[in-house]
């Protein structure tokens, strides 16, 4: 299996270079442990402080302090087609680096798909764009990696046929049900009959079934235009003040306890390095 290599890098951006590599750190662990053995997926994470350090395989999720138009977030290609996301600098960016980090993975192109029954009545059998973050995205399914907010996702029992006991639809448990759409969510399928996208989202008090309208597939591929149209819906459905929306979550706090831990870690790792130099001071050898 080959490695992917994944670059968080700063640009234009107030970001530390100790915050960037705290967030890439639980994203690497996140990938491994958690994300890696149910995907089969091998890769690693690193964070890099300019765009000129990062070498040339790898694939850079972007962060900077303004990217304009907030539909502008997410995942895109570059010139060679190879995958990269922008991610906006605020309090919930990890959530959204995980985010595209995971989505990345599963799907580097942007045009993966699964085929199932379409959870719209006499549409048959369809196919589900692979977005495993977006059906469980708002952060009430986050969870923490070393203090970090990281990003739910969907397993690949999030296709199957029938709903069974005791299977894992998506990693926190927050989706419990194939296909499920949690409000704040939402997923995308072709109905090959009508040769048209569809789309389950709920960003207002219920969710709601539809064709998607105006999708531009020119000059890009189907899930940055899927992504850049479901957020422009999103802005319209959603209050601007919600802290559920994807670009405009709020980020669960570190609890001091668990900073509190870090720290006496540290203490106690510069102790044992002040009694190492000490005892090399007064060592034999050192006279």
């Amino acid at each position: 299996m080959l490695t992917a290599h994944v670059a968080i890098v700063s640009e234009e951006s107030s970001i530390t270079a100790a915050e960037l590599t705290t967030v890439a750190g639980a994203l690497s662990k996140q990938v491994s442990r958690d994300f890696g053995p149910l995907w089969e997926v091998n890769a690693d994470v690193a964070a890099y402080q300019r765009l000129e350090d990062v070498p040339l395989d790898y694939w850079p999720i972007i962060v900077k302090d303004d990217i304009g138009d907030p539909s502008a977030a997410g995942y895109h290609e570059d010139q060679h087609g190879q995958p990269l996301a922008l991610v906006q600098y605020d309090t919930s960016w990890s959530l959204t680096a995980s985010h595209e980090c995971l989505e990345m993975l599963a799907d580097p192109f942007g045009r993966r798909v699964i085929a199932g029954e379409s959870p719209v009545q006499g549409q048959g059998r369809v196919n589900f764009l692979v977005e495993v973050c977006d059906p469980c995205e708002a952060s009430g399914c986050a969870y923490t990696i070393n203090g970090v907010q990281v990003s739910d996702f969907f397993t690949p029992h999030f296709f199957d046929p029938v709903q069974s006991a005791g299977v894992r639809y998506s990693y926190t448990g927050a989706l419990t049900a194939p296909r499920q759409v949690l409000k704040d969510g939402y997923l995308s399928w072709y109905v090959p009959a009508s040769k048209r996208w569809w789309q389950r989202t709920w960003f207002g008090s219920q969710p709601s079934d539809k064709a998607l309208e105006n999708l531009n597939l020119s000059g890009t591929n189907i899930r940055a235009a899927i992504d850049r149209l479901t957020e422009e819906q999103r802005a319209k459905a959603v209050d601007k003040a919600s802290p559920s929306s994807k670009h405009m979550a709020k980020a669960i706090q570190t609890r001091a306890g668990g900073r509190d831990a870090f720290a006496m870690r540290a203490g106690d790792l510069r102790e044992v390095i002040r009694n190492v130099s000490a005892k090399a001071r007064h060592s034999p050898r050192a006279k």
